[in-house]
């Protein structure tokens, strides 16, 4: 059981990096960080179509990540 939840969080840490790799740049450099984050927060820029799902997919994804994490992390100090 306890490699069973080790084999599923690499795979979920690997979905988890080829999701985000996917996904388009929201800004370019400093200048976007400070600036381009703020327009992306308070959504000036609305998610359509595929970056919207790859968006969806990207908190489910790291939402199982995290509760496998916690599992396995739990069954190792058991």
């Amino acid at each position: 059981m306890d490699i069973t939840f080790k084999i599923l969080l690499v795979i979920f840490a690997l979905a988890l990096i080829c999701v985000v790799l996917l996904q388009k740049g929201k800004s370019a450099g400093l200048s976007g960080a400070i600036s381009g984050g703020a327009e992306h927060l308070f959504g000036k820029t609305k998610a359509r179509g595929l970056d919207l799902f790859l968006q969806r997919l990207t908190v489910a994804v790291a939402a199982g990540f995290f509760i496998l994490a916690l599992v396995v992390a739990y069954l190792v100090k058991v």
